[in-house]
């Protein structure tokens, strides 16, 4: 039952993203954020195929113990992804609140974006291990949660300062991906059911793009080009 269920999820959830993502891409009108924002679904959702499909296929096969190395690469690809998100959503920031300079913000964003990756790279995380040391994902997401914490703070005083109603809970799905992801790092090792909070997160992240989308479908130049079709 497990495997049906994640895997039906699991398809749904990257058919969504993905198709959303390209949609933006292709219909975001005049409006670069959109653009970024569809950049930045499909960045999420194909990083995330190269984790939840080989899941997938294990769970509905012989077992997740017999694909170690194919889902360890995935979680690699998937943690280098997941920062290009980030970095993406930052830019999407700075376009929609037309934000000026801001040299050291960006240098300090771009900075912790490329720590995470670099750490993720590491031999040590020994991705392709049954047993990777729990040490090394702790150093890896410190600068990931540090990253997290500033898009959260930026997305919060800049919705609130200009009255944004549509973005006004994108910190809110930025905190919920983070503190479902957290424990997963610390403790699905120990307790598997533990394991079951990527769902929600995975939510969250969807919560994140239908933001987006669902704005971009409310702008003038979205819908003067469905007019026109």
């Amino acid at each position: 039952m497990q495997a049906i269920m994640e895997t039906l999820f699991d398809i749904v959830y990257l058919t969504l993203v993905i198709t959303v993502g390209i949609r933006m891409m292709i219909k975001g009108g005049k409006e670069k954020q959109y653009f970024l924002f569809g950049v930045m679904a499909v960045v999420l959702g194909t990083g995330d195929a190269f984790h939840l499909l080989p899941r997938a296929y294990a769970l509905c096969t012989t077992g997740l113990d017999n694909f170690t190395v194919a889902l360890g690469i995935g979680k690699l690809v998937t943690s280098v992804t997941m920062t290009v998100f980030y970095v993406l959503l930052y830019y999407v920031w700075r376009i929609r609140y037309h934000v000026q300079g801001g040299t050291g913000l960006s240098a300090c964003v771009c900075l912790l974006a490329a720590v995470r990756i670099v750490l993720c790279l590491f031999p040590q995380n020994e991705w392709t291990s049954a047993d990777a040391p729990l040490s090394w994902g702790i150093y890896r997401n410190i600068p990931f949660v540090l990253f997290g914490v500033l898009i959260i703070v930026l997305f919060y005083k800049k919705a609130h300062e200009t009255n944004d109603s549509a973005f006004r809970f994108m910190w809110l799905a930025i905190v919920l991906s983070f503190g479902f992801y957290i424990p997963v790092v610390l403790f699905a090792d120990a307790v598997p059911m533990i394991g079951m909070l990527m769902i929600p997160k995975t939510c969250a992240y969807v919560w994140a793009v239908l933001t987006g989308y669902y704005d971009m479908k409310r702008n003038p130049d979205y819908l003067n080009t469905e007019k026109g079709l």
